[in-house]
């Protein structure tokens, strides 16, 4: 049993902060026992991890990002989406053929989510398998977790990144068998990029893998105004996007993540929320690429299962409490217009990047009684230390950056930077 100590603050719900000045979070074999003030009497024979004044929050998880962008991340966004796609995100993906440039580029996006906290995520990789293996490989030594999927896309592309169908579906179950080798850090998630770039024979194909395997799936969904015309001139026999996803078994309940989702209907909005999709909002990508702004608060009024995502390099940057700002900040750019739909407050921003994110991967994302504990430890503000606890929460989340984490745990474990 170890006992570890300091200013606690996390979020049991999403409406209030849970905080505890001097207290002790008590971890037995990476899990938590206990949160809470004099537990040092409790279990007077723990070992005791003192951090001071320090914060110690819960780890950040994105749920939605591009692994082989990074080396991209604040090129073209001048352009939208598609454009974009075309000129810039394809034609560096199409560089993971080269395993070398893969390994390298890798390491190093690893290395940042650790500096900047975020201890778990879901990722595309590429249509490599050679590529994506490595990256599985680099997730276990760094002791990160994660949940990684090939990408699959037989249409639509540039031609050094369009699969020939039955080699997307034989690499995806290479990929599903090589995973197990990694299964203490790493998790397979079926992965098709997108309806337009995937052909119905292809999507058929992987929601029937997704039951064999029984796998979760991740891809996009309403992103961009031009993305949702595509689709409906590609299946005009569909109702509207998201019944694409349904109809060829690409909707998995309580297993799929679905990014962006700013153009949805009431229909859509009604099946997502029964299937307990996880909606992955990105709000720095969305304005980035000039998408929209999701209309995060009638969401969660609405009911439906949300959580703040980076989509990196959609975004510009990984650090996940730049998009817990940007969160609250769309969501106060939509009230102006939306005057019923009142923004986001830091608490709620917070819980949907610890514990609503974390859910994907179980007792993920808190402080409470057997969650895993997963954590940062943010350095003391001198010039701040009148300030309360969530006030200084709140001083990091808008001002600080990978300078302020002192330490970062997965599992009870320290994880030491991966890769210099």
């Amino acid at each position: 049993m170890k006992l570890y100590k300091g200013n606690i603050i996390f979020t049991k719900v999403s409406t209030e902060f849970t905080m505890y000045e001097q207290g002790f979070i008590a971890v037995k074999a990476g899990k938590i026992i206990e949160t809470g003030k004099y537990l040092d009497k409790k279990y007077p024979n723990s070992e005791i991890i003192d951090f001071g004044q320090q914060l110690i929050i819960p780890a950040f998880n994105d749920v939605h990002l591009h692994a082989p962008q990074f080396p991209m991340a604040g090129l073209g966004f001048d352009q939208e989406l598609l454009p974009w796609l075309q000129k810039y995100t394809f034609p560096m993906e199409a560089k993971y053929e080269n395993t070398n440039y893969a390994l390298d580029k890798y390491k190093l996006f690893l290395t940042k989510l650790w500096e900047v906290g975020t201890l778990r995520f879901v990722a595309f990789s590429t249509i490599h398998k050679e590529s994506t293996i490595i990256l599985m490989d680099l997730i276990s030594q760094s002791g990160l977790k994660a949940f990684v999927g090939k990408v699959n896309m037989d249409r639509n592309s540039i031609a050094s990144l369009t699969e020939l169908t039955e080699d997307s579906v034989r690499d995806t179950l290479a990929l599903i068998e090589a995973t197990k080798k990694f299964r203490e850090n790493v998790q397979y998630i079926v992965t098709p990029r997108f309806v337009p770039s995937t052909s119905v024979s292809l999507m058929k194909k992987l929601g029937e893998i997704a039951d064999e395997f029984d796998l979760p799936v991740q891809s996009h969904l309403s992103e961009n105004r031009k993305e949702v015309e595509w689709v409906k001139e590609l299946h005009p026999e569909s109702k509207n996007y998201t019944d694409v996803y349904q109809k060829y078994g690409l909707i998995k309940k309580n297993k799929t993540i679905m990014a962006h989702c700013i153009y949805l209907s009431e229909e859509e909005r009604k099946l997502l929320k029964e299937e307990k999709v996880l909606v992955a909002h990105c709000p720095q990508s969305n304005a980035d690429l000039s998408s929209g702004i999701m209309p995060l608060r009638k969401y969660l009024n609405e009911g439906l299962h949300c959580a703040i995502a980076s989509d990196v390099a959609g975004a510009h940057v990984p650090d996940m409490n730049r998009h817990i700002v940007e969160a609250i900040q769309t969501s106060k750019l939509w009230w102006v217009n939306h005057p019923k739909d009142l923004p986001i407050k830091l608490s709620e921003a917070f819980f949907l990047a610890t514990k609503s994110s974390g859910s994907f991967f179980g007792k993920v994302g808190s402080f409470e009684k057997e969650y895993d504990f997963d954590a940062l430890v943010i350095k003391e503000d001198v010039h701040n230390s009148e300030r309360t606890i969530s006030e200084q929460l709140e001083k990091f989340i808008y001002c600080g950056d990978d300078r302020n984490i002192m330490h970062r745990y997965v599992c009870g474990k320290e994880i030491r930077k991966p890769f210099s």
